[in-house]
């Protein structure tokens, strides 16, 4: 998965889960394979790896440095108990479609190849950096020929939990799948839309010895198609999930399904009183004065608006999970912020009226002000800090998959 622009200038992004930042993240993936046909309508199977793993793995092993015959495991993560019926209200992953380890170590290798860009010079992997969240640290990213994108890359962590399911920044692609192959394609980004387009690209990789070993792998066969890319590449991303940051484990210990609000008011071990006051305001109800925010996995909620960045914003805007914000450096779709202290400032005094602005930053018809005082602004900074998943930048499994 890419960059959250395209040949598209984005203007705005969206509220997060209601008042305090939503800041940087993107989709990708989506769907070929054989079909089944039952009671309930046509559905789409799961491939299973082929009896031809020794002979893959021989070709795949000069160039990746995978195990075909003992894949990782993304279909089945240990996620804490928190994770249940209420963050699977909010999965965009297809019912017909759960993640797979035979496709997301596909969509591994493609997330990081270079070659899939004209001048093999640029991945997925370039602007969505595993050690900085799966995001960009520069304001812009850079395309395969120097150019640069239109919008701010987004970080990439639990992009499956944002229910409505559609991608970039002005949520014009309808799913993580339709969003896959844009960045690919793009004139600035990869490179194909002015380069024979996909079939110029299927093309460049049928002469790649992995990939024909690779998508027989995973599919029986050696077709590569634009929906088996696609496919694979949302079943990788999908199963970036982030779930051991500080906050993670401190309302481990704490958390009870039956506890009042599910105990996200309780005080945290370990936290320090500036780290809790900010987890206060931002679990705390817009209409008591707090931010109203979406754990455990920080992501927008469906229904958001318009965050007002900017007067007479008409376009709803999307953004990706809070987790990891702490690692990024640029903030807002085109990077105006660097520093979270100026997101706070923005939604605590900044919002600016417009037609598309979300209802919970009004208050009586004009633009909400939450009145923070100097130590509360540190406070939601501080917190937001206890959000960084390190091990989700060690965790093997989404990393660069060649043999450099």
């Amino acid at each position: 998965m890419m960059k959250s622009t395209g040949s598209k200038k984005h203007l705005g992004l969206l509220a997060a889960c209601a008042v305090i930042p939503l800041l940087a993240a993107c989709g990708g993936g989506g769907g070929d394979a054989a079909t089944t046909t039952g009671t309930g309508g046509t559905t789409t199977s799961t491939p299973t790896p082929t009896d031809t793993t020794a002979t893959a793995n021989q070709t795949v092993q000069q160039f990746l440095l995978l195990d075909l015959a003992a894949l990782d495991n993304y279909a089945n993560p240990v996620l804490p108990a928190y994770y249940d019926n209420t963050v699977d209200d909010i999965d965009n992953t297809p019912n017909d479609d759960q993640v797979n380890d035979a496709l997301a170590t596909l969509g591994r290798v493609l997330f990081y190849d270079t070659s899939l860009s004209v001048n093999d010079t640029t991945s997925c992997a370039t602007c969505h950096q595993q050690s900085i969240g799966f995001g960009d640290d520069e304001r812009l990213s850079s395309g395969f020929n120097g150019g640069q994108t239109g919008a701010h890359a987004m970080r990439l962590a639990n992009v499956r939990y944002f229910a409505p399911g559609d991608m970039f920044w002005d949520k014009r692609a309808e799913s993580l799948e339709d969003q896959a192959l844009e960045p690919i394609l793009d004139a600035t980004e990869m490179g194909w839309s002015e380069n024979g387009g996909i079939n110029a690209l299927i093309a460049k990789m049928q002469e790649l010895e992995y990939y024909p070993a690779l998508f027989s792998f995973v599919f029986g066969d050696e077709a590569i198609t634009d929906d088996r890319m696609e496919r694979a590449l949302s079943h990788f991303q999908r199963a970036i999930i982030s779930s051991d940051s500080r906050w993670d484990r401190a309302y481990a210990q704490v958390f009870g399904a039956g506890a009042p609000n599910r105990a996200l008011d309780q005080a945290l071990p370990g936290f320090s009183a500036s780290e809790d006051r900010g987890r206060e305001i931002f679990m705390t109800g817009v209409n008591n004065g707090g931010g109203g925010c979406c754990p455990p996995t920080f992501t927008l909620v469906g229904n958001s608006d318009s965050n007002g960045l900017d007067a007479g914003e008409a376009t709803e805007f999307k953004s990706p999970s809070l987790k990891n914000v702490g690692v990024s450096s640029f903030f807002m779709h085109d990077g105006r912020f660097t520093t979270l202290r100026q997101v706070v400032d923005h939604y605590a005094d900044g919002v600016q009226d417009g037609p598309a602005l979300d209802n919970r930053l009004q208050q009586n018809g004009s633009p909400r002000r939450l009145n923070l005082s100097e130590a509360d602004r540190e406070a939601l900074v501080d917190f937001m800090l206890t959000l960084t998943d390190e091990s989700l930048a060690d965790d093997a499994k989404f990393s660069d998959p060649f043999i450099r």
